[in-house]
C-alpha cells in the first residue's frame, strides 16, 4: 500500500508539472456596418418584398399596358402634368384626343396613358408609388418582370386570373419557366382590370410591406375578385410590349409610329433623362448612368463655391458699394430663384428654373423634396424673431442698419443708428 500511494503521488506531481495549454478565446463578433455605409457589391436597391408591394397593383394589366405603365412611371413629373391636362380637357376623345396630344412635349409613354384616364389618375394620386415603381424598373428590370410573372401565377392559382369577355389569358413554356400572358380579347378595345391585391393573390406574405392599391370611382369592394372599367377604344395608343423571355420591354414600331406620328425603326425602349426633369434617381448606378452621379454634383458645388469666393473678394476690394448690402442680397435672391446660381444644386439640371409639377416654369422646388420649404420657414422664423427683438428694445434704427450694412452695421449701428436712423447706423458700422 505504501508503494501504491507513492506511485499515485508521483503521477500527480508529474501532471501538475506539465504546462497548461492556452485556451482559444471565442471569435470576436463581426463589427456592425457603420450608418450610411455603402451597400456591399451586388446588393440590390429594392428587396423582393418591396418589388411585390410595388408591382402588385399592375401585374394583372394586359401585357402592352403594363409595359407602358412601367415606362411612364420613370417620368413622374410628366405624369402629374398629363393628369392635370386630361382633367382640364374631358371632352377630348378618340381622334381629337390623339391630335391634341401631338402638341404636348411629354414622353410618348406618358402621352399614351392619356387614353386610359383611370390608370393616369391612379399614378397621379399615388405619386410616391409611381416614383418608386419607376426607380425599381430602371434599376432592376428583370426582377420587376419576374415579380409580375410570380404574382400572375399566384392569381391564377387562386382562380382570380382567367379568360373572360374582356381578356384572354394564355401560358407558354420558355427555358422550363411558365410565362403567363394577358391580352385584350379584342385588340382594339381594352378593359383595365380593377382588383384588391390582398385578395386576388391570396394571403399576402409580407405584412410589413402591404401592397399599394387603387379603387376608381364606382368600384365596389367585396364584389368580383377581378372587375373591369369600361372598354377603351385604343387606336394606336397600345404599342408597348413585355419581353418576358429577355426580361425587358420594347416597342411595336408600327403602332408606335401610327400613334405618335413618327417614323422610328428601332423597337428598343430607352429611358430619357430629359423627360425625367429634376426628380433624382434612387439607385446610384442608374443615377451615374444618366449623368446624375457624384461627379456632376461635385462639379456644380465647386463652380458655385468659386462664384461665392469671387464675390467675397470683390466686397473686400471695395468693388461693391458699402451701402449695397440690401440691394445685393435682393439681387442674389432673385438669381437663386431664377436658377442662375442654383443650377444642379440637388443634382437636377433645372432646380431653380425648371418646370413645376404642372409643367410651368419658375418653380424652384421639387414635389419630392420638402427640405426647401422647411428651410424657407426656418429663415422666415429667424427674421421674425430678429425684428421682434429690435422692436422690443426700441432700436429700430439698429435693425435698419443691420439690414443695410450687414456685419459692419451690427458693430456701429446700435446707439448711432437710434439717433441718426438706418443710414447713419450703416455709415457708422462701415467705418472705424
Amino acid at each position: 500500500m505504501r508503494y501504491a500511494s507513492s506511485s499515485v503521488a508521483l503521477v500527480l506531481c508529474a501532471a501538475l508539472a506539465l504546462p497548461v495549454p492556452a485556451q482559444t478565446p471565442p471569435p470576436a463578433p463581426a463589427p456592425a456596418p457603420a450608418a450610411g455605409a455603402p451597400q456591399p457589391a451586388g446588393a440590390k436597391t429594392f428587396s423582393q418584398e418591396e418589388l411585390d408591394q410595388l408591382v402588385a397593383p399592375v401585374a394583372l394589366y394586359p401585357d402592352a399596358l403594363l409595359a407602358q405603365v412601367l415606362m411612364a412611371s420613370t417620368y413622374p413629373l410628366e405624369i402629374v402634368s398629363a393628369a392635370r391636362w386630361v382633367k382640364a380637357n374631358p371632352g377630348l376623345k378618340d381622334k381629337a384626343l390623339e391630335d391634341a396630344l401631338q402638341q404636348q412635349t411629354w414622353d410618348a409613354s406618358v402621352k399614351s396613358l392619356a387614353v386610359f384616364p383611370q390608370v393616369l389618375a391612379m399614378m397621379n394620386e399615388k405619386l410616391d408609388w409611381t416614383q418608386k415603381l419607376g426607380d425599381a424598373f430602371l434599376a432592376q428590370q428583370k426582377d420587376v418582370l419576374a415579380t409580375a410573372q410570380a404574382l400572375r401565377s399566384k392569381a391564377m392559382a387562386q382562380g382570380s386570373l382567367k379568360d373572360s369577355k374582356e381578356q384572354k389569358v394564355s401560358t407558354e413554356q420558355a427555358d422550363n419557366v411558365t410565362i403567363i400572358k394577358i391580352e385584350p380579347t379584342n385588340p382594339e378595345v381594352v378593359y383595365v382590370p380593377t382588383y384588391n391585391p390582398t385578395v386576388v393573390y391570396g394571403a399576402w406574405p409580407y405584412p410589413a410591406y402591404p401592397p399599394y392599391y387603387y379603387y376608381p370611382p364606382g368600384y365596389v369592394a367585396g364584389g368580383a375578385l377581378l372587375g373591369f372599367t369600361a372598354g377603351v377604344i385604343v387606336g394606336g395608343a397600345l404599342w408597348g410590349n413585355a419581353n418576358w423571355r429577355g426580361g425587358d420591354v420594347n416597342v411595336n414600331v408600327n403602332r408606335y409610329n401610327n400613334f405618335n406620328k413618327t417614323n422610328i425603326s428601332n423597337g428598343n425602349w430607352n429611358h430619357s433623362a430629359q423627360h425625367r426633369g429634376a426628380v433624382p434617381y434612387r439607385d446610384k448606378g442608374v443615377s451615374q448612368q444618366y449623368g446624375r452621379g457624384q461627379a456632376s454634383d461635385a462639379a456644380s458645388r465647386d463652380a458655385f463655391r468659386g462664384r461665392a469666393d469671387a464675390g467675397r473678394d470683390s466686397i473686400q476690394r471695395g468693388d461693391v458699394p458699402r451701402d449695397a448690402g440690401g440691394r445685393g442680397t435682393s439681387a442674389a435672391t432673385r438669381d437663386m430663384s431664377a436658377g442662375r446660381d442654383g443650377r444642379d444644386m440637388g443634382g437636377g439640371r433645372d432646380m431653380g428654373g425648371g418646370r413645376d409639377m404642372a409643367g410651368n416654369r419658375g418653380g424652384n422646388t421639387s414635389a419630392f423634396d420638402t427640405r426647401n420649404s422647411a428651410q424657407t420657414r426656418d429663415f422666415s422664423n429667424r427674421g421674425a424673431s430678429s425684428m421682434n427683438s429690435a422692436r422690443a428694445s426700441g432700436n429700430m434704427g439698429g435693425a435698419s442698419a443691420s439690414r443695410a450694412g450687414g456685419a459692419g452695421a451690427s458693430r456701429g449701428g446700435g446707439g448711432g443708428g437710434a439717433r441718426a436712423g438706418g443710414g447713419g447706423g450703416g455709415r457708422g458700422g462701415g467705418r472705424r
